[in-house]
């Protein structure tokens, strides 16, 4: 698959691996996201184009390079991508920030949108899209769709562990979407749960249940 990157990097890997601890408390296990989030974001953002601008230093004025067009827009899929806004903030704090609100039926457990908001113009944008479980692929594949609805075209998608299944539909979907992977996990079980993954990162970063 062209379109995806899956992070070899130890800092991400063991990173995730604290995640995945069934004792690592909310406070923890919010921060450890956060961490991740701005880790894979270093990497994804690397193509933002850039443009030379007039800065005066102390010294002297020079031409200096700077991120160019609109401020780029963070879009998380709700609730658990929210976990994820502050790491990819705190690269780039000018960002604006959209939401998309998606469930999962628990029969067919395919998503279902109720809450969407996005910056605009949002064609204009360098869209990061941000869920930390990709599982059975359906709310990102849907949530990309949507925004490419409103005219959406420069869309990357950020998660944190990923099921094959889930992988492949977003990929064979989404083929013009860069996706970025912190860890590639085993399978989905029967109940359309990430093995090994770790839990329900909603409720992990919200202390819910």
């Amino acid at each position: 698959m062209e379109n995806v990157t899956v992070f070899t990097h130890p800092l991400i890997q063991h990173k995730i691996s604290l995640l995945r601890k069934k004792d690592t408390g909310t406070n923890e296990f919010r921060k450890l996201v956060e961490e991740i989030a701005m880790l894979e974001g270093f990497e994804a953002l690397s193509d933002l184009p850039l443009e030379d601008v007039e800065v005066d230093t102390p010294i002297e004025t020079c031409m200096t390079p700077m991120i160019a067009g609109r401020k780029m827009a963070i879009v998380p899929i709700l609730r658990a991508g929210l976990g994820m806004v502050p790491g990819i903030l705190a690269l780039v704090p000018s960002a604006k920030v959209g939401h998309i609100g998606m469930y999962r039926n628990e029969e067919t457990h395919e998503p279902m949108e109720y809450y969407c908001k996005l910056p605009h113009p949002i064609e204009e944008r360098t869209i990061v899209v941000c869920d930390p479980m990709l599982a059975t692929g359906g709310s990102a594949v849907d949530a990309i769709c949507r925004i490419k609805e409103y005219g959406g075209k420069n869309i990357k998608f950020m998660c944190i562990i990923a099921a094959p299944e889930g992988l492949k539909r977003l990929a064979a979907a989404h083929p013009d979407v860069q996706i970025y992977v912190g860890h590639l996990d085993r399978e989905l079980n029967k109940d359309a749960y990430i093995c090994p993954g770790l839990g329900d990162a909603g409720d992990r970063i919200f202390g819910t249940k």
